[in-house]
């Protein structure tokens, strides 16, 4: 792996965060990483986090690496990947991390040269805590699947999944963070009516997200198991669950990750087709 440049076709959070867990994990050097974006502050942070050259010339980073990272935004891969007809290598990797779109369309955007991986990262990656998902697409093989999975451990979990899946991917962990945030903020809240103070509070709603989470993680056991052991009878902890089911949470939440599936679905059929604006 340390013979390998990567590349990164856009160069912002997630580019960034991919890229430093890359360095991080030694399996790469900074002088093995390039990345492309049109923005000035894109790159610079990027440069900054990682020690990586940039460019905003998409067609050197092709030039330059084996494996590209496709970083850019759904509504954007369409646009990018015309604007690079004829660029591409048998020897490259292309790795997309844009949600929605899906390998077919990647495919013929590409003229079926690259091999093909598709990733679904979600954002605690720059903290080294992401939970990702991955298939593997045409001509993609077993050694570029044990590949892309040891880039993904240096920020976090990654788990092998059929593309059907993929989209319910972005609904639950894709997106899961910012429902996660809605959680913890409103525990704080909850704290704060109570009479805490506000940093307090807030420091105690995360940390018990965390330790929760840690926990389900640690031991393998159901998650109803845990709250089970808990809730006491005549306790506290049932008193606030009868709340919490008055108040429809679980329903919320399952809601929340099949609104978020669906329009993953709904930004990949848009990203099949591109705009009417000239290649870059």
């Amino acid at each position: 792996m340390s013979q390998v440049c990567y590349g990164f076709l856009g160069a912002g959070r997630m580019a960034t965060a991919l890229a430093s867990g890359i360095v991080r994990a030694g399996a790469a050097a900074p002088k093995d990483l390039i990345a492309s974006d049109p923005l000035e502050v894109a790159r610079a942070a990027f440069a900054a986090a990682t020690a990586g050259r940039v460019t905003t010339d998409n067609r050197e980073v092709l030039a330059e690496a084996t494996v590209v990272c496709l970083a850019v935004k759904p509504q954007q891969v369409a646009d990018v990947l015309a604007s690079l007809q004829g660029q591409w290598r048998r020897d490259h990797l292309l790795v997309s991390v844009a949600a929605g779109v899906q390998l077919g369309t990647l495919d013929g955007a590409t003229g079926g040269v690259p091999r093909l991986v598709r990733v679904m990262p979600n954002t605690p990656c720059l903290i080294g805590e992401g939970a990702s998902a991955y298939c593997l697409g045409p001509r993609a093989t077993p050694e570029d699947g044990a590949h892309v999975a040891r880039l993904l451990a240096t920020v976090g979990m990654a788990h092998s999944v059929a593309e059907t899946l993929l989209d319910a991917v972005t609904g639950l962990s894709g997106s899961g963070p910012a429902f996660v945030y809605v959680m913890v903020e409103a525990l704080a809240d909850g704290g704060v009516r109570m009479g805490l103070p506000r940093d307090v509070a807030m420091a105690l709603a995360a940390q018990t997200v965390k330790g929760a989470a840690a926990m389900v993680l640690a031991t393998g056991q159901h998650p109803g198991l845990l709250k089970d052991q808990v809730a006491s009878p005549g306790g506290t902890t049932i008193a606030g669950l009868q709340a919490l089911e008055n108040g429809g949470v679980r329903a919320a939440l399952i809601n929340a990750v099949e609104a978020a599936t669906r329009r993953s679905a709904e930004l990949g059929a848009a990203a099949q087709a591109p705009s009417n604006k000239p290649p870059a």
